[in-house]
């Protein structure tokens, strides 16, 4: 039969009466498989197939419902002389009374004729701007979707929405199924209003977050051309300051005078105060602690005041233990919406094989996101220190230029797939007393690629290059040279391991090198949605001089890894060996930690 749906299903559920189908049948005549499969998936009586408790009830309301979802499915898949009967037993679904469904079901029969698949007659959306992109499909002679129709529409309300039509949207549209040459006639209507201007941000919600930081903030510009992008901006300005749990920009519902389109932000603020700590335990380098306190609106303008502290080397055979300690003052918003500057003051020692460092540093730097994935940053910094090495003690200062830029086009920061990420660091130095002036240079590189329906593979690489240019090795600040060895680098060998031996006053003394070149390549798959597996193959290289690819030494390290998902991250064991050296395939290193090695 062929079916009109003009009614609604009615109140149903009043009673409950137990009953289940016995036989649950479903015939969709010569329909090719894909479609098939789209009308069983539509299905509700199908989807509770097997379901011991299902009442009667319900299976005769999800039978009456089944036809407009049938129905829905065959129009998306351009068949508008479609059939459809469903017989609960024995009796056409859409006559059975909602409220008089029989006590027993012994069957359900769903039987859908799909007939011919329809092609596009006419096809117009408009008016269109020159900017709209319809979708490929959406011509005379293509299969008529209303999947299709949807996206010509929303492509032509988009592109108007984008030009500063913002109250563009479908205003009519006239739409004839020609059963006697099997052609689906669409023509819809699109009005598109005026072009209009954004007022000022209206703020609601808040009451610790001063509302002039919030207009700030969002940076939304007041008196230019309405734009969905200047939006989407806005939020994601807002939301970045983690001062708030819930950001939406609100557009108004009438246009005020002047064309000019007011917009509310609305915001519900996040809990001022939070705190957090970490853990990582290697065999070699022993236990790490960190920890931090952090205030979200320290000021009432959305600053970010954070303390931290960080005790590494525990139980390890790394040297001594190390510790840190740090404050920092982020404030968003300086020199425009997309600026933010930040200071930090750091005291720290570093007990190394090759070295003992104590050191205090200041910096501040601004940083500016040039667009989302896109992150430069520049400041000046202090640095003073006291270095103790087989050579003996001195003393230094130094003052620095930070300069970084970062791009991230990753699909997820902590457990990626797909995408890539870049960052550069670049800090020249100029000493005050006790060291050479200098640059010191790094750009760490990640990739990442996944294969399979559900991307359960995954091939992730890594590689770091570094240099010190300007600087001897047994001047350069022992913590600005190079090492190899460890988590960080190379999996399976001793932490720092891999250095260059720099004659000091007469002496040899085990320092790091001028130069690093560094490569991490993991194939990782997924057993299941929370477990998976990782094989891994690291190398390293120290260089004796500035070229990265010029004289010194070189090792490699590969293992087995496990991955256990949170959702906040993967909790991460490695058991990693050497592949180069005495100890080849005899030493084994544990690395436990959460997060991805990279």
């Amino acid at each position: 039969m062929r079916f009109s749906f003009a009614t609604a299903t009615g109140l149903l559920g009043l009673f409950a009466l137990p009953a289940v189908a016995q036989d649950i049948t479903f015939d969709a005549g010569d329909a090719s498989d894909t479609l098939r499969g789209e009308l069983r998936s539509a299905s509700s009586v199908l989807a509770l197939k097997g379901e011991e408790t299902t009442e009667a009830q319900d299976l005769v309301a999800a039978a009456r419902a089944d036809y407009r979802r049938i129905l829905t499915a065959l129009y998306s898949a351009g068949y508008y002389g479609g059939e459809i009967g469903i017989l609960v037993n024995g009796r056409e679904a859409a006559g059975i009374p909602a409220l008089d469904a029989p006590q027993t079901i012994n069957s359900i029969a769903i039987s859908v004729t799909p007939g011919p698949k329809f092609q596009f007659g006419e096809a117009v959306v408009g008016p269109a701007p020159s900017t709209a992109v319809l979708p490929a499909g959406f011509v005379t002679g293509s299969g008529a979707s209303t999947d299709v129709i949807r996206s010509a529409v929303s492509a032509v309300v988009t592109a108007w929405q984008d030009a500063g039509y913002a109250k563009a949207a479908a205003d009519g549209q006239r739409i004839t199924a020609r059963h006697s040459d099997e052609t689906l006639d669409v023509n819809v209507t699109i009005a598109t209003g005026p072009q209009l201007t954004f007022g000022d941000l209206i703020v609601s919600g808040n009451t610790a977050v001063r509302t002039d930081r919030i207009v700030a903030i969002a940076g939304l510009p007041t008196g230019s051309v309405y734009s969905p992008d200047d939006l989407t901006k806005a939020e994601r300005r807002l939301r970045d300051t983690g001062a708030f749990d819930s950001v939406a920009l609100v557009e108004a519902e009438n246009i005020a005078a002047d064309d000019v389109l007011p917009i509310t932000a609305q915001v519900a603020e996040a809990k001022p105060r939070r705190f957090g700590f970490g853990v990582e335990l290697s065999s070699i380098e022993g236990l790490g602690t960190s920890a931090y306190w952090l205030h979200r609106n320290y000021f009432g303008g959305a600053e970010q005041f954070r303390v931290g502290a960080e005790v590494s080397g525990i139980g390890g055979e790394t040297g001594g233990v190390d510790y840190r300690l740090n404050a920092s003052l982020k404030r968003p918003a300086v020199y425009g919406p997309d600026t933010d500057f930040l200071i930090s003051a750091e005291i720290s020692r570093e007990d190394e094989p090759d070295y003992i460092l104590d050191q205090a540093a200041v910096e501040a730097t601004l940083t500016r996101l040039i667009r989302e994935d896109l992150e430069i940053s520049g400041g000046f910094g202090l640095i003073t220190a006291r270095e103790e090495t087989e050579a003996g003690v001195r003393e230094f200062t130094l003052l620095t230029a930070p300069l970084g830029a970062t791009l991230d086009r990753r699909d997820d920061a902590t457990n990626a797939n797909n995408g890539y990420y870049i960052d550069i660091d670049a800090t020249p130095f100029l000493s005050i007393d006790g060291a050479d002036n200098g640059a010191r240079l790094f750009a760490d590189t990640r990739g990442y690629r996944s294969f399979g329906e559900e991307d359960l593979f995954t091939l992730a690489a890594r590689s770091q290059i570094g240099t010190v240019l300007g600087a001897d090795a047994e001047d350069a600040p022992a913590d600005f040279l190079f090492f190899s060895g460890g988590g960080g680098t190379v999996r399976g060998q001793p932490y720092n391991a891999l250095g260059i031996d720099t004659v000091i006053d007469g002496e040899t003394v085990g320092r790091g090198g001028l130069s690093f070149a560094g490569a991490q390549l993991e194939a990782r798959y997924g057993v299941t949605d929370a477990i998976g597996v990782v094989g891994f193959y690291d190398v390293g290289f120290v260089g004796e001089t500035s070229d990265p690819f010029g004289d010194g030494d070189w090792h490699a390290g590969a293992g087995l890894g496990i991955r256990y998902n949170t959702g906040i991250g993967p909790i991460r064991l490695d058991i990693a060996t050497p592949t180069t050296g005495g100890n080849a395939g005899e030493r084994v290193e544990v690395y436990i930690g959460i997060g991805q090695s990279f």
